[in-house]
């Protein structure tokens, strides 16, 4: 599976010293224009409607009062709230007067434990049906969740784990088997083989009580698992729609690799992020930047904005606050893009909260450390260009399964090597190059290859 491919990827570190404070060598906002934090995050709200009472960044006026249907604001609310206490260039205080409890109500978003590892997000976000190689991969996948646990208990606890996945793979091989494509299957066989395989040499390192073997023997086979899972996939499962079927797609996924040269730290000179896109959810999302990593669009770009809650860049010198597509001389602009977990095909061109969807999850959410979407005008669902960010953390604007930016800006990917080191970055720091590791020819309608 491509989040799992292994790399060369990696940070040169240096002997730790004191962190200095940060210091942005330049800011993402520029003096003769609005921000572009998430192209000017802000949200609108009234009683009659879905919409959300301004909340820019410093720059609009901030209601005074409000009157706020519970049901239908609760995470708006939050927002308000979150926005304020959680993001440093927000400067103005947010008034709002909720008719009652709002904790409650937001309650209801959350369904069980989040998962916040980024290469199980994307197994799980494989366009598969296939109950077998889930009730495989999930006990795997708990291993992670076993291991928090101190003493020996955590080795009884994956060795429960290990059985119950190699119980289910003795039970389901056929039907797993039977769900790989055509063109795949000897691949697949191999593949099962060697999960079989490395099951039992799971097992042997639980009853040897080598703790520290237990999380890379994890990691390989959950790489097997992905494997699998992505040669059930036969073909790309939908058509986009017609109006956008001509812009650059990614009909599958990529992994990019992104070095960035950081400055002014003695920890850390270079650093390479590996990347996977995810275009079997977000097609127009990852191929507008798949095709702009081509152009090396972000080589030499410096990083924008990082300020503990995203990561940002993309905005490039001059007015423009996009990609100036040389064949129109005009900012290419994509649709939001949001696909909902038991869907067949995104939504495009409007958030779930403007469609009344408050409680449907994300198949892309914002759990994880590192993930990556699209900014765009505040006030214009189909305004992305080439700006990005990677969420930093985890606060109470972000709570995992509960967060208000699901369903508001596209996801597209996550950074799945080195994405701890996200939070070394500063404004300054320079994108280096992005070059494509995989998957490169999943790409259709490549704009880079025209003349001009």
């Amino acid at each position: 599976m491509a989040a799992l491919l292994s790399s060369q990827s990696q940070c040169r570190f240096y002997p730790a010293a004191p962190r200095s404070s940060v210091s942005a060598k330049r800011s993402c906002f520029d003096s003769h224009r609005r921000p572009l934090w998430f192209r000017r995050l802000g949200f609108r709200c009234s009683s009659s409607s879905s919409q959300f009472p301004k909340l820019d960044s410093g720059w609009g006026e901030v209601p005074k009062k409000n009157s706020f249907h519970l049901k239908e604001c609760a995470i708006s609310i939050a927002l308000a709230i979150g926005l304020v206490t959680g993001v440093p260039t927000l400067d103005r205080p947010a008034r709002a007067s909720p008719l009652g409890p709002v904790l409650p109500d937001l309650s209801v978003l959350i369904s069980g434990p989040p998962i916040k590892d980024p290469g199980a997000l994307l197994r799980y976000a494989l366009p598969i049906d296939n109950k077998a190689i889930r009730e495989v991969q999930k006990p795997l996948e708990d291993i992670t969740d076993s291991l928090k646990v101190s003493g020996v208990r955590a080795l009884d606890l994956v060795e429960r784990n290990v059985r119950q996945a190699s119980r289910a793979l003795s039970q389901g091989r056929t039907l797993i088997l039977s769900s790989v494509a055509e063109a795949k299957k000897e691949h697949g066989q191999m593949l099962v083989d060697k999960l079989a395989t490395g099951m039992e040499e799971l097992q042997r390192i639980v009853e040897e009580q080598d703790r520290d073997a237990v999380a890379p023997k994890q990691k390989e086979l959950l790489q097997y698992v992905g494997d699998v899972e992505e040669d059930m996939v036969d073909g790309f499962p939908y058509e986009v729609p017609e109006e956008y079927r001509s812009m650059p797609l990614l009909k599958g996924r990529a992994t990019v690799d992104m070095k960035v040269k950081v400055k002014d730290n003695p920890n850390i000179q270079d650093c390479v992020f590996r990347i996977v896109l995810d275009g079997y959810n977000a097609p127009v999302t990852a191929g507008n930047f798949l095709d702009l990593v081509e152009r090396h669009f972000y080589d030499g770009m410096e990083i924008q904005r990082a300020d503990g809650f995203v990561v940002q860049t993309g905005d490039p010198v001059g007015p423009a606050e996009g990609f100036i597509d040389p064949s129109t001389e005009k900012i290419r602009t994509i649709p939001l893009e949001i696909m909902v977990t038991g869907d067949k095909m995104p939504i495009y061109g409007a958030t779930l909260e403007e469609l009344g969807l408050y409680k449907a999850q994300t198949r892309l959410p914002f759990n994880a450390f590192g993930t990556m979407a699209m900014a765009r005008d505040e006030f214009d669902d189909n305004s992305a260009s080439s700006q990005v960010f990677w969420l930093l953390k985890e606060s109470e604007l972000t709570p995992s399964n509960a967060n208000i930016l699901d369903g508001r800006y596209a996801v597209f990917g996550y950074v799945t090597e080195n994405e701890d080191y996200l939070a070394d970055l500063k404004v300054g720091d320079v994108i280096e190059s992005i070059q494509v590791v995989s998957g490169l020819d999943n790409l259709v309608n490549p704009s880079y290859k025209i003349v001009g």
